[in-house]
This record gives structure tokens, sequence and C-alpha cells, in this order.
């Protein structure tokens, strides 16, 4: 190809036009039971990503997304388990709604805590999120051990998530820990096997805002 080919899109146009694609190419795989809001969030994290496996590989809770959008539209905040996520999610339309995303990996506290238990961030992020006494939405892209001790807050009763959305990426114990979260009766949105992501994860909070 030579550079004259290229088609010019201005800048507002390229994710219009991106998403025009992806449209067009889920034809072939689309399932009958998505949910116009539910291919919403497939499309976006598509985007994110340019991977068309996310089409399969992303697990819906029944009528998780309107929920979602609820809680959203009721000032819930996020909790990351990396500061990638935290950054990818937008904030401003967040706000705008009386919520707000953190992350507490970087905390001092946490860290040390970590240390001594010998245990990971992730882990104890989460166990301090719970001791916030809210009821929040939960997005994890990056540590199965987060999912993990996620799940054991809540069969504890200590913690009560509005949406789990699970979707670390790795090799060990990533496969697994995305099954114990849907085995829970807590909402959910996870990416099944290996893949997935800080970047995923930032993206569905997105999709999610998006809509409401």
């Amino acid at each position: 190809m030579e550079r004259d080919e290229l088609t010019y899109y201005a800048p507002a146009e390229i994710e219009k036009r991106s998403f025009e694609i992806i449209t067009e190419e889920l034809k072939t795989i689309a399932h009958a039971e998505w949910e116009e809001s539910m291919a919403l969030v497939i499309k976006r994290v598509i985007h994110t990503t340019a991977d068309f496996s996310y089409a399969e590989n992303l697990k819906f809770s029944e009528g998780v997304v309107e929920l979602a959008k609820r809680c959203l539209q009721e000032g819930a905040s996020i909790i990351t388990d990396t500061t990638m996520a935290m950054a990818g999610i937008n904030k401003k339309k967040l706000a705008a709604l009386g919520g707000s995303v953190h992350c507490y990996m970087a905390d001092e506290e946490v860290a040390k805590e970590a240390k001594e238990r010998g245990v990971t961030r992730a882990s104890v992020s989460m166990e301090h999120s719970a001791a916030l006494g809210e009821d929040l939405i939960y997005a994890v892209g990056n540590a199965p051990t987060a999912l993990v001790t996620l799940y054991d807050l809540v069969k504890e009763g200590r913690l009560h998530p509005k949406l789990i959305i699970g979707v670390p990426v790795g090799f060990v114990n990533v496969v697994e820990a995305k099954e114990l979260i849907m085995q829970l009766d807590v909402p959910y949105i996870v990416a099944t096997g290996r893949k997935g992501g800080s970047n995923v994860a930032a993206a569905i909070c997105n999709a999610l805002l998006y809509q409401v």
C-alpha cells in the first residue's frame, strides 16, 4: 500500500468509523440473546483490544447491564485493582453521577500489611475497601488474588458488591478465580479464560457509564 492510498478521517470520525467496522464484523458472530446494552459493552471492549474473541469470552449475569446503569445513576463508586484501570475510567462522567473511582495499590499501609502477611497488595486492597461500608462496583483487570479475596469477603458476609467486573489477565489462578466469581450470588461481567487486562476493565466501566 502507498501512503496516498490511505483514507483520511477527521479525529471525531475515527471512533465512529471504528464502531461501524466492529458492528459489521460482529454480524457473523452476534448472538440472538444479546441485548443492545450488552452489545455496547462487547463492542467497546473489542474497540479497546481489537480482539473479537471477547464476543464469546465476555459473560454477563442476568440483567447485569441495566442493574449496573441504575447503580451508577445512584452514585455508586468504583474500586479497581490497578492505577492503570483507574486512569482509564472516565472520572468526569462518573463524578457527574455522584460517584468516584479508587485504587489502594499504592497506599503505604496496604503495601506494609501485604508484606507483613505475605499476601498480595491486591488482596489487602479489597479488604481495605470492605471497611468503607459502601456497596461498590469492583473492576478487577490484573490480579486474580483480588477476585479470590472478593469471593471470600462475600462468602463471609463482609462485603456486598453491586457488581464485580472480573477480567484479570494471566496464567496463574486466573481462570479459576473468574469461575469463583460466577458462582456467587452477585451480578458480574467476567471475561472467561486467560484474556483480560486493566484496559478491558476500564473499557467495561466506560461502556456502562456512556449508557447512563
